[in-house]
């Protein structure tokens, strides 16, 4: 059996790196992050260039205006919550089993690493790519290995960087860590701090029983977790594959250009997220707040799924200018759904066939010159009117594999212009036909479907005939033959193939 390995993954100052993330054109400037009402806001994250400022957490508002060029951004949970979905997946990449910790300001997530050595190698190889995983999503992540859950949490949540604890120095590596870890009360911490008890190798060496005695059951937990001893029953929760970003603007935007510019590094994020397990984007869903409370949506579908950055971008460039937002944009939110890539195989000999994603553009650039109804694929209505047809747009569907074989169909040819024929009637049904000077002998006739054009009216007034008919020469014809009954007028309206 391989031993426990948790490895602990801490995104420090977490609204601060989702607002960055982003907005990279900020993270070369000091940003602070303000939470809390209007009149009350204080500072709940800042990036290490306001740091150096001199700005601090719980910074009111007034005190972070007085420090020079110090950019202030409002907390965004809905960017937070998205953020905090990306950030497992990126952990889910290494392991099925994930429980979160986060604690405060900062979004912590321990991964039950046991046995996955084999998979991504040692605990030092695996914890360098979860942080190269996570920096390319773009966070900045602190990664613990340990054999013990909160030996890892509370090592990632305090050192940055790397951190491998060997099995049973659970307590050398954790001894010069603050007590704030264990997550006191103000009266509890102010009595260890009375007592000067500052780091957990202190709390560790303080007799149980003395401590028991004055703290009661509690004290015995804290010991355990100073020491790095403290069990823990793992509770994973279940990541689910949604691919949505969200971004919300410091301030309104009202260029189509600017909007694009965000919403270039959101696609890049998706297809990014969707590559990773091996799939493609079927469909963008792009949603917009404006001003005024007023939204607006786009819905993209290539013809099929995709993962080329640029082109998706192009349709999503062609479709906001064909239906532009009425007003400034506060916020954006594009939501991926997910397909397989399209493989397809030539022949040695076969020539090149042009880009699917040149047909996407094109027929993009055709609906903003014609209008939305007139372009895509026609598709018979449901409906009694005859010849009723409607257009839907062109995309790849599922289809069943290569390997079933298809259903046997027959082909109607329609007619165009229909062409009027002279028919011959034994009784009720029709015996022989003359078209364009031929003369068709039929052999069966199946009949007769009659309609009106619409279920309101009483009368019937057009009937259809199924013919099977040969002509001189004995060469079979399959047909369909409408006759007129309030003109008593023939017409031959189509071919069976």
């Amino acid at each position: 059996m391989s031993r426990e390995l948790y490895l602990a993954v801490h995104a420090a100052e977490f609204p601060a790196q989702v607002l960055l993330r982003l907005r990279p054109e900020l993270r070369s400037q000091p940003v602070a992050v303000l939470d809390g009402p209007a009149l009350q806001q204080t500072v709940c994250a800042l990036n290490r260039h306001a740091k150096q400022r001199g700005a601090v957490q719980e910074m009111t508002r007034l005190e972070a205006e007085a420090i020079q060029d110090l950019q202030m951004i409002p907390r965004s949970m809905a960017e937070e919550a998205q953020a905090r979905a990306v950030l497992l997946e990126c952990a889910a990449q290494f392991s099925p089993r994930i429980e979160e910790a986060s604690q405060g300001t900062a979004c912590t997530f321990v991964l039950d690493a046991t046995g996955s050595e084999r998979l991504f190698g040692p605990a030092g190889a695996m914890a360098e790519k979860l942080r190269r995983a996570a920096a390319s999503a773009g966070f900045r992540v602190a990664v613990a290995a340990s054999a013990n859950f909160h030996a890892a949490r509370m090592k990632a949540a305090s050192t940055p960087g790397i951190v491998l604890i060997t099995s049973g120095e659970e307590a050398m590596a954790l001894e010069k860590l603050p007590i704030a870890l264990l997550d006191l009360s103000s009266e509890q911490a102010e009595t260890f701090s009375v007592w000067g008890i500052q780091t957990l190798g202190q709390m560790a060496a303080l007799p149980k029983n003395d401590l028991v005695a004055r703290f009661g059951a509690q004290a015995s937990r804290w010991r355990a977790l100073a020491a790095g001893k403290a069990s823990h029953n793992f509770q994973p929760i279940e990541p689910t594959l949604e691919l949505r970003e969200f971004c919300e603007f410091d301030s309104p935007v009202e260029e189509i250009d600017a909007l694009l510019f965000v919403a270039a590094r959101i696609i890049d994020s998706l297809v990014t997220r969707a590559t990773q397990r091996s799939l493609a984007v079927a469909s963008l869903a792009v949603d917009m707040r404006l001003e005024g409370g007023a939204s607006h949506r786009l819905a993209l579908h290539p013809a099929i799924p995709s993962v080329d950055r640029k082109f998706l971008l192009k349709l999503l460039h062609l479709e906001a200018a064909a239906h532009p937002p009425q007003a400034a944009v506060l916020s954006l939110s594009i939501e991926a759904d997910v397909g397989h890539a399209s493989k397809m195989q030539l022949g040695l000999f076969a020539p090149q066939t042009p880009e699917p994603s040149r047909l996407d553009v094109t027929l993009a650039r055709l609906r903003a010159i014609v209008g939305e109804d007139r372009v895509g694929a026609p598709e018979l209505e449901d409906t009694h009117r005859p010849h009723s047809f409607r257009l839907r747009a062109l995309h790849a569907a599922n289809t069943a594999s290569a390997s079933a074989q298809p259903a046997t169909r027959i082909a109607l040819r329609r007619v165009r212009p229909l062409r009027p024929i002279q028919v011959m009637l034994h009784g009720e049904k029709p015996k022989s036909f003359h078209d364009e000077g031929r003369r068709y002998l039929i052999a069966s006739a199946y009949g007769p479907w009659r309609s009106s054009g619409c279920w309101s009216q009483e009368a019937w007034d057009a009937e259809e005939w199924d013919v099977l008919a040969t002509d001189s020469t004995g060469a079979p014809l399959g047909c369909l033959l409408a006759r007129d009954r309030l003109h008593n007028a023939w017409r031959l309206e189509a071919f069976f193939d």
